[in-house]
This record gives C-alpha cells, sequence and structure tokens, in this order.
C-alpha cells in the first residue's frame, strides 16, 4: 500500500490553485452525477458532486473501508470493510449506512454484476468470494479462490466473474450461474487488478510486483506483457474499449495503454514519488483516480489528458465508484 509525501504542482487544462477543488471552467460536468472514496485510515466516505468537484459530505464507513461500488440506479453503495469483515451499505439519499453484510476476512475489492443483482466481494484473508444478493443484502453463497484475493471484474455479459488473487499469481473465472470456479488463469506475480474489455476478450490485469499490465486472452489464457511504472495497483478501461489505464504507484502516473497494440502510447503525470495513484474508474466524462500518498483525487480530461481539478480528501484514499 502506498506511503507518500504531499503532492506538487502538476499541469491542469484550465487554470486554477493546486490546492482549490474546483477549476475555474469545469469540463465534461455530469448532472446530479456523484463521485464515492474510501479513506482507509480515516474511516470515512467522502461523496463528491462530479458538476463541481466539491465534497458534500463525509460518512463514517467502518473500519478501513477499501473497495466501492454503487449501484445502478445511484441509490446505494456498497462499502468494503477490511478492518471489519463487513460490506457496510449507504443509502445515498441520505448519506447513512442502513445496513452492515459481515462477509469473510478482510474484504478489499468489490464488483456488481451487470445486471446489478449481485455484489462480489473479495474476502483476501479468507481466500474466498462473498456473493451478496443486492435485493436481500444477504450473503446467497461463499466461493473459495485463489490466495489474498483483491479485486473483481465481470464479463459485459455477467456470466462470468473474473477475481485477481495476489497470492497466487491468478485469476479465477467464476461461472456466475453455477458460482463456481470454471478457471485459473496464470497473471504474473501479484495480480491486484483487473479490468475487462467492453466485448469480453481481454482481462486487463496489474502486476503490482511485476512492473507491468497483462493483456490476457479470456477464451486462451494467452498474456501479452505491457510494461509500464514501478508499482501498478490498479487499471481500468474506457468506455469504447480503444484505451486501458494503468495507475502505477512509484512514479507517479497513470500509463495509458492502447489496446489494439498492447502498447503504452501515453503517460499522464500525476506528482512525484509518493504520490501514490492507487484506484481508478474511467466514465465517459472523466479518468478518476485516488492518490493515497497525497490525500487527494485527481480529475483528468480524457480526450486531452490533462489534470482538471484535484479534491483534497481524507487520509490514505482508496477504493473509487462514479454514479
Amino acid at each position: 500500500m502506498g506511503i507518500g509525501m504531499l503532492l506538487t504542482s502538476c499541469t491542469s487544462a484550465t487554470s486554477f490553485r493546486e490546492d482549490a477543488a474546483v477549476p475555474v471552467a469545469p469540463v465534461h460536468a455530469v448532472a446530479g452525477g456523484r463521485v464515492y472514496v474510501t479513506n482507509q485510515q480515516d474511516n470515512t466516505l467522502s461523496v463528491i458532486d462530479a458538476r463541481t468537484y466539491k465534497v458534500v459530505a463525509t460518512v463514517p464507513a467502518g473500519v478501513a473501508p477499501e473497495g466501492v461500488a454503487v449501484t445502478k440506479d445511484g441509490k446505494h453503495v456498497y462499502i468494503a470493510n477490511s478492518g471489519g469483515a463487513r460490506v457496510s451499505v449507504l443509502d445515498t439519499r441520505n448519506n447513512k449506512i442502513v445496513t452492515t453484510v459481515p462477509v469473510g476476512k478482510s474484504p478489499t475489492g468489490v464488483g456488481l454484476s451487470p445486471d446489478g443483482n449481485s455484489l462480489y466481494v473479495a474476502n483476501g484473508s479468507s481466500n474466498t468470494v462473498s456473493v451478496i444478493d443486492a435485493r436481500t443484502n444477504q450473503v446467497s453463497t461463499t466461493i473459495r479462490v485463489g490466495k489474498s484475493p483483491v479485486n473483481v471484474a465481470f464479463s459485459p455479459d455477467g456470466d462470468t466473474a473474473y477475481v485477481a488473487n495476489s497470492g497466487s499469481g491468478s485469476l479465477s473465472a467464476i461461472n456466475t450461474r453455477t458460482r463456481r470456479v470454471d478457471r485459473t488463469l496464470p497473471t504474473g506475480r501479484s495480480p491486484v487488478g483487473v479490468a475487462i474489455t467492453p466485448d469480453g476478450k481481454t482481462a486487463y490485469v496489474a502486476d503490482e510486483v511485476g512492473r507491468q499490465v497483462l493483456a490476457v486472452a479470456t477464451r486462451t489464457g494467452k498474456a501479452t506483457a505491457v510494461q509500464v511504472g514501478e508499482g501498478p495497483f490498479d487499471v481500468a478501461i474506457g468506455p469504447d474499449g480503444h484505451f486501458a489505464y494503468s495507475a502505477d504507484l512509484g512514479p507517479g502516473n497513470v500509463s495509458v495503454i492502447d489496446t489494439s497494440s498492447h502498447r503504452v502510447s501515453a503517460t499522464i503525470a500525476l506528482g512525484p514519488p509518493g504520490t501514490d495513484p492507487f484506484n481508478l474508474e474511467v466514465t465517459k466524462e472523466a479518468i478518476y483516480v485516488t492518490n493515497q500518498g497525497a490525500g487527494t483525487l485527481k480529475v483528468i480530461d480524457p480526450t486531452s489528458r490533462n489534470v482538471v481539478a484535484t479534491v483534497a480528501l481524507g487520509t490514505s484514499p482508496y477504493g473509487i465508484a462514479v454514479s
């Protein structure tokens, strides 16, 4: 996990102070949207207005909150409490926790199925995935996977959930109908992040120790290595599938990977070593990056690839989800 120094200034597409949360002219505003970020060491969740980039609420969110997911209708947010073996459920209408769901030990990553009915929770110290029925907020089944699972991503059709197992260097491919692991794909030394392309043909996997992102063919398991910066901790795919984005802890960068060539086509600097870009969320409007060491959220214009806003958050911002 990243431990860093204060973030220094970086290039912006609009004129604003580095310590300001709001740029002069926000781009690609999202009407009514919210950005949710867990602050791991503060035990809180920051709620950010996606139009103004202002923090509108800071909510107590359990012990050591990490992974976070928001429902399609935007009414609820699921928060993995890695220190409490629970998932907290936030009602976004009043920004209050309405219930908690017991899961396995050290829940880290969470993934909501495309149909919105199931939440998959990677329990890092239990080597399991808990499946929560989103309609009842009850665990419906528990699936054994590899060692130290940390992240979950779904195929677009929802038939397969891919779980990155950092301790066993593999992806567990779970059949979501049978709730069983169908296949295990080798994926480097320490896979910590996974994202699936819109066509479902490729899984991009961040290999933190290997300093690479692997493009893994989901049908054959064939992997193509893409060298990025030190300590890639998360990976995300743009909505059109043309680019993958890697958060590289060591350099303080985001690597932009062309998915057609599997090569880094650009690098976005977010700050010096110690900034610790940690987790990513990519929408049509923006690339959002949590910076664990700097205690900030960076908002990047996906077209110009310039930073358009810096939002000050709590201590060790970790997971991110956008409504």
